[in-house]
């Protein structure tokens, strides 16, 4: 990671709040995303992480605060910007979301043809066929999500995120409902990626071998508020009991 962020930030959320009623789920929240780095965002389930998500690629309108994102506030941009924006930012979804009527091939074709970029036929087959090599599934170009296992779907729901080149991805639980072995290999690839486009990845994980490994920085949602920012490491050992709770 590049000891130089100044000018690295991709995503900056500061001061950030939402309430549904009289329920506040993100209370003065902040926190730095720069090129190349990933944050693991780590609280319990109903702490506000999906909220924070839907904020960030604009599904819901935070109540104070701002969002930039590749140094552009979100909340000023007409639908036009944030579809481009939106275009920049790479989700994985919990649930892969492949469309199970659709091959491998027309679900990773969709973003290419929903958006404004023009290919030809030739430079859309080696776009898709890139992605595919990427998580190490050519060989399955043309078969149904249907026939593939749970960690294959999860490979190619990747490959639909890669497809667009995003500066940023957003991991949504991504290791749920995987065996461990498989989880592992998640993880691995989720490294892999970073390393190879320099991408900066925010996952929100309640899977602890994946906050371990994938992470460059921890962020604590604890009380809608960024209770701690740190390395996995330093977290381990902390002795604030809110912090422990995770790490026993």
């Amino acid at each position: 990671m590049s000891t130089d962020k100044t000018d690295q930030i991709v995503l900056q959320v500061s001061h950030l709040k939402k309430r549904f009623g009289d329920n506040i789920v993100l209370d003065d929240f902040s926190f730095e995303l720069h090129r190349n780095e990933n944050i693991v965002v780590l609280g319990k389930s109903g702490s506000g992480k999906s909220v924070l998500i839907k904020c960030i690629i604009g599904l819901l309108k935070p109540d104070e605060g701002s969002i930039t994102i590749l140094g552009k506030e979100i909340n000023d941009m007409n639908p036009e910007e944030l579809d481009k924006t939106r275009a920049k930012i790479g989700f994985l979804f919990q649930s892969n979301a492949l469309y199970d009527s659709m091959t491998v091939r027309e679900n990773l074709e969709f973003p290419l043809r929903r958006h404004w970029l023009k290919q030809n036929k030739s430079e859309m087959d080696q776009i898709i066929n890139q992605a595919l090599e990427d998580v190490k599934l050519t060989r399955t170009i043309d078969m149904m999500p249907s026939e593939l296992s749970g960690g294959m779907r999860k490979r190619i729901a990747l490959a639909r995120t890669l497809i667009l080149k995003p500066e940023i991805i957003l991991y949504d639980e991504p290791t749920t409902g995987l065996d461990p072995i498989t989880a592992k290999e998640i993880i691995e690839l989720i490294i892999e990626i970073k390393n190879k486009y320099k991408t900066a990845s925010l996952i929100i994980s309640h899977d602890m071998n994946c906050v371990k490994l994938a992470s460059d920085l921890v962020v604590m949602l604890i009380d809608g508020k960024c209770y701690a920012n740190d390395t996995y490491g330093n977290l381990k050992i902390n002795k604030d009991k809110n912090i422990k709770q995770f790490f026993e």
